[in-house]
Order: C-alpha cells, then structure tokens, then sequence
C-alpha cells in the first residue's frame, strides 16, 4: 500500500469521525432544545440583504459602515422595497404549521420589517422636509452614483458641479444666521447626512484620483475646498442645535424625549406597562429593598440607621493592587454556589477563556464600576486620578458591593451570553437585539442568587441590595429626566442620598445615561427584564415544570429574545402571527 492510498483512507476516517462526534454530542442536546425553525432562513438572508444594499448604496467601499453616515433617499428607497418584499413572503407562508419558537420567529421577523418601514418612512419625510438645508446634496448623491460602476467622469465638468456645490454650500452656512436655534433631531439628522455627503465625495475622488489623468488634473483643488467647506457646516449646525448642557451643577447634557415617546418605546419592546407603571414598580421595589436593609443594619448594631451600616460596608475595600485578586475570589465564590446548588451547568470553555483588563480613568468618569461581556473591565483607582477620586472609586468597588456582580459580569453573566449568543441561534442577537434580554438575564441572577442565600452576611446583603437599590433607581431618575420632571443633578442627588452612592459615581452613572449612546429605555431594562425572567421561573421551575438546570439552559440557548416570547416559547404558547404585548408579569400590591 503506497502513501497516498494511506493517507487518503487516514483522511476518510478522520472526516468520518469529525460528522459523527458532533452530531452524537448534540443528540442529548437536542431532547431540550432545537438549533433552528423554518425562519430562521428568511431573518439571516434578510439581514444580508439589507448589509449587501448599505454597502452598495452607501459610502464605499471602506466607510460603508460608518454609524453617523445617514441614508441617501436612494437607499432608502431601495430598503423599503426590501421590507415590502419580505413581508410579501411571510404574508403567503403557513404560519399555522410553526411550532411555538417558529412562530416567535415569525412575530420578531414581521415586527422588524414593519418598524423598518416605519422608519425609513418618517426618515424619507423628514430628508423631504430638511433638504433645504443642503441643497447641493443631490449632485454629491449623483456624482458618487456614476462613480459605483465606474463610469468615465470630465474631469473639467466634476470641477465645475463641485464650484456650484462650494458656493451652495457657502449660501448654506450664511443662511443660518437667520436661524436662532434648530431642534436636536433635525441638526442630528443634518449632520448624519453631512457626514454621508462627505463620506461619498471622499470614496468618488479616491477612485478616480491618481488613476484618471484627467480627473487628476483638474479635481483635487476644488474638491479639497468642498470637503473643508462640509465640515466647517457641519460645526455651524451643530452649534445651533437646541442640545444643551445643564447649568444645574452636572454640566450633563441631554434632551427629554417625553411620555409619549418613551411609552411607543416601551411598547415596540413589548413592554406591557406605561412609563408611570413602572415608576410605581419602582418605587414599590425599593420599599422592598429597604425593609431588607433595615434587617441587615439592625444584625450589624446599627439599628435603623442602614445608611450607616452601608458606610462601614464602603471602607472594606482593598488595598490599590489587590482588586484583582477580589474579583477571583468572587467568580470563585459565585461559581462553586451555583454549582452546589445544581442552578446551572457551565460550559467548560466559556469558564476557562474570559478575560480581565483594567478600566482606564477616562472611562471611569462614565463607568464607575464594572463592566463585562467576553471580559471582565475593572474599575478601580490609577495614578492619576487625585485622592478624593481614588477613595470614591475604592468605597464603590467594594468587597460586598462587587459581589453581585462580578458573576453579573461574567458567568452566567455576560460572558456566558458572549459565548452562548455566538454558537445557538445566533440569527437572534444580530436581528432581535435588546436590553430587556441583555441585561435582563444578568439581573435575573442577581435576584435569583439573594433569593438562594448567596449573601450569607449581613454585609454581604448590604452589598448586593446597594445594586438592587441602584437598578431601582435607574428606572426612577432615567424616565423623570425623560419626563422632564428632574434635571441631571437631581438625578445625581437621588442616587447620592436614596441609594448611598459616592457622588462621584452618581455623576458617571447619569452622565452614561444621558450623553452616551444609550437608548432611553437601556437603564430601566435590567431591573425590568429581570423581573421579567423571574416571573417565568416562577411559572415554569416554582411549579415543577423544569429545574433549575433545564431552565437557564433552555433560555441562554434561546439567544435574544423579548421576554414574553421566550415564555411563550417554553409554555408552547401557539401565538396568533399578528401578536401584540399584553403580559402583565409585576404583581402591584395596591
């Protein structure tokens, strides 16, 4: 027998092995859950498709992605055919043959392409109504069209429709003069389309420059002017914009959305509560949260006064290096309780690959504590910060209260739905994302692990009822503000003296909500969509339907999800296809 005859039977077996191991490893797996349903198809091709006609229609080739670049009404256009399309398709499909995770499918997928023509719709309306504001957009738009097949340009011509785009361009700029103020949205929506224009007059001079002789010689000056003329517009608008920083003492900015906007959010999250239900269910939470930390104080000496139970609980932190060490001691101890509990099988390989870095002090200003996904980020003092900030960041990364969440962080957290997310129904995440899943599932833990007994003293109950009061409290100062009813610093001052936050992390909480790039409903989603989850264990692990095991395995595996689907999944709740929110999960005491 030659080599080659070996080593291809070597080869034959070896591929056999590879088909078979996988497939034999999943059988067990597949008696609880299913990888895929029949729509699944339809939501990966749809969001190719619509990757393949932004990165056709858009900037090109590699500023295609770019997040500040709007759509141009060609683009727009072409989206709104595609949605159209789709739910052509689904309009004719046998829905009724769908089992319970196809039929959520479905829902999510028919939401999606509806709330995408509704966008692109008041998108269209509103370029109708602002393009007076860039009336030289149409000949950036019709240059960079010729240039995607590569038609022969005159260069001499380019040079003179970019000459009578300066001059609209300088007529532009004079003209807001007239202007005292433009709303928030409308300089939002003008820069993104600025941004856009610029993107596209870059990608046509590169394709052409250097490679045309023509283009070359008669081009590149007059471009340049254009292109410096866009961004000197672009900072003209937004220093008309009505966006305002808070002379309250925060120097926050941001802009309230109001109670109409925040309740159509609400309800496109299948929310089946207004913005003020859930400020009673705050509030009604928090009392909660008190009585446990009365209970706490009281073992600790300090009797009522649990703000002073919590002061003593601030001054354990660790010597500046040893945080580190902290956070292994907690994954530890969060690992091996859920173990010995049998709440969870963890995945070897999601335990041995996370990640720890430390957070750097510009962030800290916005992040005052943790974060996490495929690694764990932390906060804690560096050498530049001055003492009064070191002490701040020291008292609120504390033992007791870091210890709902560094598992928060990592695992079951949010590394695990790193992992997890990457390898079951992936099509989820990248089309349905949301925070009521994201952040929802992690909470879930930290009320599911204080309900077990996690904290076993009354520091350690101190510790995780700081973060309980802090979700609570989320909900609270982010719809007021939206609300319009509290300023930042009122904001700020609320978690300083309800919660018991340093003020230093209060100002890096509220700025985070309301100047990053969070959506106004993403504070209120963790207590939220954790509440959630924990009204579906109770029905489906409470009443001996599932265990524990089975539970949390079923619903990381689900991917993202708006909650009332995943219950629907795991009651094998048939849905009707045109399915609307109605799941009251909080049980309001009055």
């Amino acid at each position: 027998m030659n080599l080659i005859s070996l080593t291809a039977r070597t080869k034959v077996r070896c591929m056999v092995l590879f088909f078979i191991l996988p497939f034999s490893m999943q059988a067990q797996e597949n008696n609880l859950y299913h990888h895929t349903t029949p729509i699944e198809p339809y939501i990966v091709r749809y969001g190719h498709d619509v990757e393949a006609i932004n990165y056709f229609y858009g900037p090109m080739p590699k500023d295609w992605g770019s997040q500040d670049a709007a759509l141009s009404p060609e683009q727009m256009e072409r989206l709104q055919r595609l949605n159209n399309e789709y739910l052509a398709v689904l309009d004719k499909f046998p829905y009724e043959e769908l089992d319970p995770s196809g039929r959520a499918d479905f829902i999510l997928l028919k939401r999606k392409l509806k709330s995408s023509l509704t966008d692109l719709k008041e998108n269209s309306l509103q370029y109708k109504r602002l393009v007076t504001y860039l009336p030289f957009a149409e000949q950036i738009f019709a240059l960079e069209k010729q240039r995607r097949r590569g038609k022969k340009l005159a260069g001499e011509e380019v040079a003179h429709e970019l000459t009578l785009v300066a001059a609209q361009i300088d007529r532009a700029i004079a003209g807001l003069s007239s202007k005292p103020v433009i709303p928030y949205a409308d300089v939002n929506f003008l820069t993104g389309l600025l941004v856009s224009l610029d993107l596209r007059l870059c990608s046509t001079f590169d394709f052409y420059h250097g490679y045309d002789p023509d283009f070359t010689w008669w081009v590149p000056s007059i471009f340049q002017q254009v292109k410096n003329k866009l961004s000197d517009y672009k900072e003209k608008l937004i220093l008309k914009s009505d966006w305002k920083v808070f002379d309250d003492g925060s120097q926050i900015g941001g802009i309230p959305i109001g109670e109409e906007k925040l309740n159509q959010k609400l309800k496109a999250e299948m929310i089946s509560y207004s913005a003020t239900d859930l400020l009673r269910l705050a509030e009604q939470e928090f009392t909660w949260c008190e009585a446990e930390l009365l209970k706490a104080s009281e073992e600790m000496g300090y009797g009522m006064d649990w703000k002073a139970a919590q002061e003593k609980v601030k001054n354990t932190y660790v010597p500046l290096g040893r945080q580190p060490e902290l956070i292994m001691k907690l994954y530890n101890e969060a690992q091996q309780f859920i173990k010995e509990h049998e709440l969870m099988d963890i995945p070897e390989l999601a335990d041995e690959t996370w990640g720890m870095i430390m957070m750097t002090p510009e962030r800290q200003l916005v992040n005052p504590f943790f974060t996490g996904g495929r690694e764990i980020s932390i906060s804690y003092p560096t050498n530049t910060m001055d003492q009064e900030a070191k002490l701040m960041s020291m008292r609120g990364n504390n033992p007791y209260f870091s210890r709902g969440t560094v598992q928060h962080e990592l695992i079951p957290g949010h590394h695990l739905q790193y992992f997890m997310n990457r390898r079951y129904k992936p099509y989820r995440e990248t089309t349905f994302n949301t925070p009521f899943w994201t952040e929802g599932w992690t909470l879930y833990w930290e009320l599911l692990l204080y309900n077990q007994g996690f904290a076993k003293t009354p520091e350690e109950r101190i510790g995780m009822l700081f973060w309980r009061m802090h979700r609570c409290a989320r909900i609270t100062f982010s719809i007021k503000f939206h609300l319009g009813e509290w300023t930042p610093q009122q904001c700020i001052n609320y978690l300083v003296d309800r919660v018991g936050f340093e003020r230093t992390n209060a100002h890096g909480e509220v700025k985070r909500s309301f100047e990053g790039s969070y959506d106004p409903l993403y504070q209120l989603a963790y207590l939220v969509g954790g509440l959630q989850l924990l009204r579906i264990k109770e029905e489906m692990v409470d009443q001996g339907l599932m265990s524990y095991r089975e539970f949390h395995e079923r619903v990381i595996r689900e991917n993202y999800l708006p909650m009332e689907l995943l219950r629907a999944i795991l009651k094998g709740d048939r849905l009707p296809q045109d399915y609307e929110t109605n799941w009251k999960f909080y049980h309001f005491k009055n």
